[in-house]
């Protein structure tokens, strides 16, 4: 199992020196997700500044970008990297591609196939020199001239990872992609029962086996030398949580254990904008199924024998990072990935 860490959303300024000393802690891969900065520009810097360190997105927003757009930048990315970027790609939610970014919503699970087989056309063109003659029902490209092509590189087989919840995106997963961003909203319950054998599905549609397909995610942790430590993380998981959890597209893992109601509280909240009732509407049980809480390299173990066997690649949901305390940062990774 590899241990990675999420770039925090300073934007590019600090990126060089994180990437750097996570990639001194012995940690496998940094991710940069989209939210309140660009996903794609502090990798470049982290790249420049790392050897080996594997840099992603985790993820971008497919659809507010043109393939082209993304085929480009991903492109660029894996060859200034020397192979090391991993395209993560996510579709979010009708709300926010609609009202934050102004772009249509139609029919996400087809639409985000469909993008990633004009992805491997268009990558196909300008490694192998195969016409561009791509002709889908949400994207069409059929125009490449020799000024705008960027040539072979030698690293063009770019990992492509999506993220997702539900039936369509696990199966598209197992079917078409090379690794499966897990969202952090789950419990080892719902992998094992729902989301693998689904992932599974979608491999052996293609002629593949779930082996060949790395599944990644997040797990929520409460770390801290002291009590008030981690509760401080605690309360800061179950904020995220009951984020998570209010939105409908989520409901699935909650439904999975019969806590609709809890989902249907959080949700009339959050449209009435009470963020601190919210958490308190968490069972206990669920909570204490998706944080694990103590000290750091406490929490190593424990993270590694909860998703030993279930997961490729884990990373800590937490507000800590590892340029606070590499030496114990250091040590964690050597835990998870011994």
């Amino acid at each position: 199992m590899k241990f990675d860490v999420g770039l925090p959303p300073f934007g590019i300024q600090g990126a060089d020196v994180f990437a750097k000393t996570a990639e001194e802690a012995g940690i496998s891969g940094l991710f940069s997700v989209e939210s309140s900065h660009e996903p794609f520009l502090p990798l470049v810097l982290a790249a420049e500044h790392t050897k080996r360190l594997e840099l992603g997105t985790g993820v971008a927003i497919a659809f507010v970008r043109s393939p082209m757009v993304l085929a480009y930048t991903a492109w660029d990315l894996a060859n200034f990297s020397n192979g090391r970027f991993i395209l993560g790609l996510g579709t979010q939610v009708k709300g926010h591609n609609e009202r934050r970014f102004s772009v249509p919503w139609d029919r996400p699970g087809p639409r985000l196939r469909e993008l990633i087989l004009a992805l491997r056309a268009i990558w196909g063109c300008w490694q192998n020199g195969d016409p561009l003659d791509f002709r889908g029902e949400f994207y069409t490209f059929t125009l490449m001239t020799p000024f705008f092509n960027p040539g072979p590189i030698q690293h063009p087989n770019i990992p492509l990872y999506v993220a997702g919840v539900n039936p369509y995106i696990c199966k598209l997963a197992g079917e078409l992609c090379g690794g499966f961003h897990i969202h952090p909203l789950h419990t080892v319950s719902f992998l094992k029962e729902l989301v693998l054998p689904e992932v599974q599905e979608g491999a052996k549609k293609a002629g593949r086996s779930i082996d060949e397909i790395t599944l990644a995610s997040s797990a929520f942790v409460a770390i801290g030398d002291t009590k008030e430590e981690v509760r401080s993380q605690l309360e800061f998981a179950k904020m995220q949580i009951s984020f998570y959890a209010s939105t409908k597209a989520y409901r699935r893992v909650l439904s999975h254990h019969g806590w609709e109601d809890v989902g249907d509280r959080l949700t009339r909240l959050a449209a009435e904008g009470n963020w601190d009732a919210m958490p308190a509407q968490l069972p206990g049980a669920l909570v204490e199924m998706m944080v694990e809480q103590g000290a750091l390299e406490e929490v190593a173990y424990k993270v590694r024998s909860k998703y030993e066997g279930v997961l490729n690649r884990i990373s800590f949901y937490t507000p800590s990072l590892p340029t606070q305390e590499p030496e114990r940062w250091k040590s964690a990774a050597a835990i998870l990935q011994s």
